[in-house]
């Protein structure tokens, strides 16, 4: 039998298709069969392998010298030895990544300061140019005196007004019902309750010369103890340094990295302060403060200040004097540097469980950031060390130590920008700890609430660093945590925060949608603390630490150990635990809230508020259905668990904007960021809110309430935007 060329080449083609296809099909129940499940058992290799005596060596090793960003000691020394550690640890690489950026420092020989003027020009009452050394380790050369990062220069002089927290309301209080007019005064604002960057925007709205921040003592002190060094508490001489950027990244290239082909703004038009600003401690305040004349302020708006507390303006018995602030702060460009090491996933490596901690401090930062980056540091060795003995996650471990954080998140923030659609397209989530451990009184975990049960799950299965805890029968750091943080509409569970800004989570979540948490220990919020009381001072030091936070780093262990656990979780489950229906449910919350709110208002204007509920039930009738389809899938169906886990990781990108915030270029998330009015804050249906704010005072009501109907439009649609990413995985046939 003969055959022709043509039907020779048939055959050929014939035969290759049916090989391919049974290649195809072998190799499909190959993977069915072969691809490993969770190892389970890792965690509890993981939780001993965690040493709270590496952790307390970190810490010590890390805060001998001051390391503020863009200087050689956070930008060399610490960049190299964790470099070298991260690379010791057995981690599959470690990239450097460094970035131009626009920093702000003091002059230190010509260092900031406040004064009182008598009537012939004279300087007298003048503040601290630095911080009282108390301990030997804080008299150190390369120690920044106080002062406020991107603040204008300048010498203004005035009366002086006292304006309470600086919050908006606090300034249309003011200048709208007490009939007292910041413009052209100098103001004095305590520092709590809001970021100082907001209080700085406040003022210069409302037409100040110059802004003085201190910390009061009724938000750094308590009645029943004494200050540093007897106790942990704020000394008078403390003065709280900090940035004044409202925005993050690198103030000359908004949404873009500063890498080396980079297209720097001029300085001349960044929105950074015009007015001057600089922070003094409560013993200076209270120089000023105690000659301050006018009306008494209410009740709300006195501290613990030995005085009567009164607006101003100017002085009661220095009628004739006036402030003066001096301030030289100046902003440079400096190099900072992110490291970043990687842990190679063994089935799907191209799916990221991102963590992340700063790494700069404005002095020795025991606290902020370097209990983290103590933990940080140890948690990337345990996780080297399993590798080492064999085991290699699911998905690939990124861990991540951030440069310039405390000048506005600029090193996060350019990582972002840079890898932002690879990042987009393969992270799972975010996990972030700035300050480990800023208290001793419990646990707290805020995030997204999709990732609510996973914290949770986490904390029940670390150990109580208490041992009264433990005493008292709460084993688990989860125990504690609901006893003394419980949830107000769930007394049976923990309070689980949301995230504003403020650390390095900010341009994950709000940028690009990665889902995030952040964890630490916390102070006893009862004591109505504006934040733990060294905060950002020169006595924030190891000492400190070691003999009233934590003397033998278990807390510090225990945040390590629920960090990695929760990580472990994201990078091993089968299938990714991301929870729709807990996301339903707070959507619901802020829906209810917003109704109670503004409802009436909105409806007296023609909106239909059950536009909105009924977008938030097709989210929660979608939730419920792809959470039956997981409970269903097998887990060595490798193809539909990845289809199915795509879906849950996607779902924070459906709540990301094509367009910022109004008046925020850093925010794009619809349904939780920061206030307009507080970068701290955390704020549900942001957009919509922020143009309900003060609606009654605007001239243009007509103007103002087509801005309203425009942000309930955009809030509706991605919600059912996000409920049509949990459905089937197919098109709607047209």
């Amino acid at each position: 039998m003969t055959f022709s060329k043509t039907k020779l080449v048939a055959l050929s083609l014939v035969i290759g298709c049916v090989g391919l296809g049974i290649g195809i099909i072998i190799g499909y129940f190959g993977i069915q069969e072969s691809v490993p499940t969770e190892n389970e058992s890792i965690h509890k290799k993981l939780m001993k392998e965690i040493s709270n005596g590496r952790i307390e060596q970190n810490l010590w090793d890390i805060t001998r010298k001051p390391h503020i960003a863009g200087r050689d000691t956070d930008e060399k020394v610490l960049v190299e030895r964790i470099k070298n550690d991260w690379e010791n640890a057995g981690l599959d690489s470690v990239v450097v990544h460094p970035y131009d950026v626009l920093l702000s420092y003091p002059l230190q020989s010509d260092s900031n300061y406040v004064a009182l003027l008598d009537k012939d020009g004279n300087e007298y009452e003048v503040s601290q140019k630095k911080e009282l050394v108390i301990d030997e380790e804080q008299n150190d050369p390369d120690v920044v005196n106080p002062f406020n990062a991107y603040s204008a220069p300048g010498t203004p002089s005035g009366d002086l007004v006292y304006v309470n927290y600086g919050t908006i309301d606090d300034f249309i209080e003011l200048n709208r019902n007490v009939g007292i007019s910041t413009s052209g005064k100098v103001c004095i604002s305590r520092y709590g309750k809001i970021f100082r960057g907001d209080k700085a925007k406040h003022a210069e709205q409302y037409g100040c010369l110059g802004l003085i921040l201190y910390s009061d003592p009724a938000d750094y002190t308590v009645s029943w103890a004494g200050v540093y060094p007897s106790d942990w508490y704020l000394p008078p001489t403390g003065a709280q340094r900090g940035t004044l950027w409202v925005e993050n990244g690198d103030p000359r290239t908004p949404n873009y990295p500063s890498i080396s082909s980079a297209w720097h703004m001029s300085e001349m038009e960044i929105p950074l302060p015009k007015i001057p600003v600089t922070p003094i401690g409560y013993g200076d305040a209270w120089k000023y403060l105690e000659k301050l004349g006018g009306a008494e302020v209410p009740e709300s708006w006195r501290g613990d200040l030995n005085i009567t507390y009164r607006y101003g303006p100017g002085f009661n018995s220095h009628t004739e004097s006036k402030i003066k602030m001096y301030v030289k702060t100046k902003n440079q460009a400096a190099i900072i540097h992110n490291v970043v090491g990687y842990i190679q996933g063994g089935v799907e490596p191209d799916r990221y469980v991102i963590f992340g901690n700063h790494r700069d401090a404005w002095v020795f930062g025991a606290i902020d950031p370097s209990s983290g980056t103590a933990v940080l540091m140890e948690m990337v060795r345990a996780f080297g060390k399993m590798v080492k003995q064999g085991w290699r996650p699911r998905r690939t471990l990124v861990f991540c130590s951030w440069g310039a954080e405390e000048y506005g998140l600029i090193g996060s923030t350019e990582w972002v920008e840079e890898f932002q659609k690879e990042l987009q397209s393969r992270t799972v989530a975010y996990l972030n700890v700035d300050s480990a451990v800023n208290g001793n009184f419990t646990f707290r975990g805020s995030g997204v609430s999709s990732l609510r049960d996973v914290v949770f799950e986490a904390a029940k299965l670390v150990d109580n660093p208490d041992s009264a805890e433990v005493a008292a029968g709460r084993s688990t750091v989860y125990d504690t945590w609901k006893l003394k943080l419980a949830d107000n509409d769930n007394l049976d569970i923990p309070y689980f925060g949301g995230l504003g800004s403020g650390s390095d989570y900010a341009t994950f979540l709000q940028v690009i949608g990665i889902c995030s948490i952040d964890l630490r220990y916390v102070y006893d919020y009862s004591t109505d603390l504006g934040s733990y009381p060294v905060y950002h001072s020169v006595y924030e030091t190891f000492e400190l630490v070691s003999k009233f936070v934590d003397p033998d780093f278990k807390f510090h262990q225990a945040v390590g150990r629920v960090w990695a656990e929760v990580g472990r979780k994201l990078s091993d489950s089968v299938v990714l635990p991301i929870n729709c229906r807990l996301y339903a449910k707070d959507l619901q919350k802020k829906e209810g809230s917003l109704i109670t709110e503004f409802g009436e208002k909105m409806s007296d204007h023609g909106i239909d508020l059950k536009l909105l509920q009924d977008a938030i039930q097709m989210f929660a009738t979608a939730a419920e259905k792809i959470h039956n389809i997981a409970d269903a899938l097998k887990p060595n169906d490798f193809y539909a668990n990845r289809a199915l886990n795509d879906q849950l990781m996607q779902l924070e990108r459906a709540f990301i904007d094509v367009n910022p915030l109004p008046g925020r270029i850093s925010y794009r998330h619809v349904i939780s960021a920061p206030s307009l009015h507080n970068n701290y804050g955390n704020t549900a249906f942001p957009g919509l809110v922020d143009a309900m704010f003060d609606i009654d005072a605007d001239p243009d009501q007509e103007g103002r309430w087509d801005e309203v109907r425009r942000q309930y439009s955009i809030l509706v649609f991605h919600i059912l935007s996000a409920a049509s990413t949990l459905g089937p995985v197919t098109l709607e046939q047209k």
